[in-house]
């Protein structure tokens, strides 16, 4: 059965290192819909301590204002997952991100610890779609739980497991994609595209962006506050697309008054599913309005 879930702006989602304070310091400037607090790859194991506490603080400060809050724990089997999850379950964020979920069993492991430890309801999984297995079982694992929010794309990991090479466009991995997309959406869940590593190619990172919502990606992993202003802009409805979709409803609704069925919109063919498109939208852009 598909998840009924509320739309959460999550255009722009930047991963900031724990261990850092002066960056979750600036993170609380940053016009960004979501951070995800990484006690993961972004942190050396001699600061994994520091990163947990840090993160954990972060959550609980209540500093950060509208913006979602994650934690990302140290893989399932680290030497530091279970305290990481504990931790992060007892500081109450959002989510919590897994690395590396391969099945839906491990979602089930996961949220059955998460609600051993206490977790609010609020708390959610976000599991990291990270390796084949995950991608050729993504809609079991989107469908394990209804304390599941999100599918994240791990991409560089992706291309490692592969063993394939990244080029623009990411022909590699464009099936790998898409089959994220199909699961989220048949699970009624959000999915996060990967990052773009290159932080100083602005143009390669709108390219790969656009790319991402043109694939029905909910937004963009980032690992750089460079690339929030943008991301943000391009995973959000223009001006031009809200117009439309206010006269695709405007004239859907004039028809029915005639007793009509069907509409038609500068020669073009207006039925209910354009209707129920043009509402997203309309939805979409008024949330995001809400943030600011």
């Amino acid at each position: 059965m598909t998840q009924q879930t509320a739309y959460r702006p999550r255009r722009s989602v930047l991963y900031m290192p724990s261990s850092n304070e002066r960056a979750l310091e600036k993170a609380k400037t940053l016009p960004v819909d979501a951070l995800i607090l990484d006690l993961e790859d972004a942190v050396a194991p001699d600061a994994k301590d520091a990163a947990r506490e840090n993160a954990c603080a972060a959550v609980r400060s209540g500093e950060y204002g509208r913006r979602e809050l994650a934690i990302r724990v140290n893989g399932i089997g680290s030497q530091w997952h279970d305290a990481d999850l504990a931790a992060a379950v007892a500081a109450g964020p959002d989510a919590v991100v897994v690395p590396k979920v391969g099945s839906a069993d491990e979602v089930r492991s996961l949220v059955a610890a998460m609600e051993s430890a206490g977790a609010p309801a609020h708390t959610r999984l976000w599991a990291m779609v990270e390796t084949p297995v995950a991608v050729l079982h993504a809609e079991e694992i989107a469908r394990a739980s209804d304390r599941l929010a999100s599918l994240v794309l791990g991409t560089n990991d992706l291309y490692k497991e592969l063993g394939a090479t990244f080029a623009p466009g990411r022909a590699a991995v464009q099936t790998s994609l898409q089959l994220a997309v199909l699961a989220a959406r048949a699970a009624g869940v959000a999915v996060l595209d990967g990052v773009y590593n290159d932080v100083k190619d602005a143009d390669g990172f709108l390219a790969e962006a656009r790319q991402g919502r043109e694939l029905g990606f909910d937004g963009k992993t980032l690992i750089h506050p460079g690339q929030v202003e943008p991301c943000n802009e391009v995973f959000a409805p223009s001006p031009a697309q809200v117009e439309e979709a206010e006269a695709v409803i405007a004239a859907f609704e004039a028809a029915q008054v005639e007793g009509r069925g069907v509409a038609t919109l500068n020669g073009r063919l207006i039925e209910n599913l354009h209707v129920d498109t043009a509402r997203k939208v309309l939805a979409t852009a008024e949330a995001i309005a809400a943030l600011s």
